[in-house]
């Protein structure tokens, strides 16, 4: 990607960044500490969305930067992309939340939210024109694919994305944090197993261009 069409993107991006931090059309808009738009690289070949920030990404105004995050950088290390080379975003760009009158918790965006959002996230597809997108968690699943999927069983698969673009639906970072014992590592297999065919694919579509060979399979996703 030149240096030009770089440039053009990064503009495109940080004139929607301002739209979108300038919405209010639902509750969430006026309690939240920051919009969080999305960050990466404007020309990834891979875009990663979750469902929304939590309470340390309303904070900073940065996706997946918490325990999540952290776990998410991990899992991209482990299929040779640097944090860097990808876009990170979400459904929804305002902290959903919910108060018991003790605390405030994080909670999934609701359909209004995400429909309300959705022209944030249509337009980031289309401005960073990614080769493959990678949606964590339900929610986020559910925004590509409608309220049915089921990502127990749908998960691993290859779906039809907007405008043509491979689609893969593996579990939330967040979801592998909470599973412990044999089901943590039950989990990360799924999940590593979903990692394999994002490289796979990636390094397919490059081969179909360039003719580099894939490198050698980690054996891994956590070693």
């Amino acid at each position: 990607m030149n240096l030009e069409e770089r440039a053009r993107r990064e503009r495109l991006l940080e004139k929607e960044a301002a739209r979108a931090a300038a919405c209010r059309k639902c509750a969430i808009g006026y309690t939240r500490q920051n919009n969080v738009y999305g960050e990466g690289d404007p020309c990834a070949r891979l875009m990663v969305v979750g469902e929304g920030p939590g309470e340390t990404e309303d904070r900073l105004g940065r996706p997946f930067v918490g325990r999540a995050g952290a776990l998410l950088d991990q899992m991209l290390a482990a299929i040779d992309l640097p944090r860097e080379d990808v876009y990170i975003c979400n459904t929804v760009k305002c902290r959903p939340t919910l108060s018991d009158g003790n605390a405030v918790r994080n909670r999934p965006p609701d359909p209004v939210e995400m429909a309300n959002c959705r022209p944030f996230l249509e337009t980031q597809i289309e401005i960073i024109q990614p080769e493959i997108i990678l949606a964590l968690g339900a929610p986020a699943a559910r925004w590509f694919l409608g309220a049915t999927f089921g990502i127990t069983k749908q998960r691993g698969q290859w779906f039809v994305g907007p405008n043509g673009v491979p689609l893969m639906i593996t579990f939330h970072p967040a979801y592998v944090l909470r599973q412990s014992g044999a089901e943590i590592t039950g989990v990360k297999r799924l999940v590593w197993n979903d990692l394999k065919a994002v490289r796979d694919k990636l390094a397919a579509l490059l081969a179909e261009r360039t003719n580099v060979p894939a490198k050698a399979e980690q054996a891994s996703l956590f070693e």
